[in-house]
C-alpha cells in the first residue's frame, strides 16, 4: 500500500481572487497564519501566491505576481510522484485538484511531518517485535 496525496493534504484552504490586491493577500496570510494562497479566477485555481511574492502591496494585483501555470496533483497521486514533481519544479506547495475543483494542498512540510510520524510508528512496531521475540526465547528456555 502506497501513501497518496489525499492521505496528507490539508483541505481547509484560503483562496484569493486574481484581481485582489497583494495587500489583501498579505492580510489573509497574516490573519490565518499561512504561507500561501491559491489564486482563483472565475472559480478555477490558476496560480499560487506565497509570502515571498510581496511587492508594492497597495497597488499590485495578485494576478500580476502569482506563480502560473499552477502545478497540481490529484488526490490519488502517489506521494513519491508528488515529491518528484515538487523537486523538479522547485516548489514547496502542491494544490490538489479533482475534476477541476480545488480540494486540498500538500506541502513539503506536511510530507516531512508525516515521514517523522511514520518513522516513529515503525520504530514502535520494531520494538514490539523485538520484545515479542525475547518473550518467545524466554518461554522456549523454560
Amino acid at each position: 500500500m502506497s501513501l497518496k496525496v489525499k492521505d496528507l493534504m490539508v483541505t481547509n484552504l484560503i483562496t484569493i481572487d486574481a484581481e485582489a490586491t497583494v495587500q489583501k493577500a498579505v492580510e489573509l496570510m497574516d490573519k490565518h497564519d499561512i504561507g500561501c494562497l491559491i489564486v482563483i479566477s472565475y472559480g478555477n485555481p490558476v496560480g499560487i501566491i506565497t509570502e515571498r511574492d510581496k511587492r508594492d502591496i497597495a497597488k499590485t494585483r495578485v494576478g500580476n505576481i502569482m506563480s502560473a501555470p499552477l502545478m497540481t496533483s490529484t488526490p490519488q497521486t502517489d506521494i513519491r510522484d508528488a515529491v518528484r514533481l515538487m523537486n523538479e519544479r522547485r516548489i514547496k506547495k502542491l494544490p490538489v485538484v479533482e475534476e477541476g475543483e480545488l480540494i486540498g494542498l500538500v506541502s513539503l512540510t506536511d510530507i516531512m511531518r508525516s515521514l517523522a510520524y511514520f518513522e516513529h510508528v515503525i520504530s514502535s512496531l520494531c520494538a514490539r517485535c523485538q520484545r515479542g521475540k525475547e518473550q518467545q526465547v524466554d518461554l522456549a528456555e523454560q
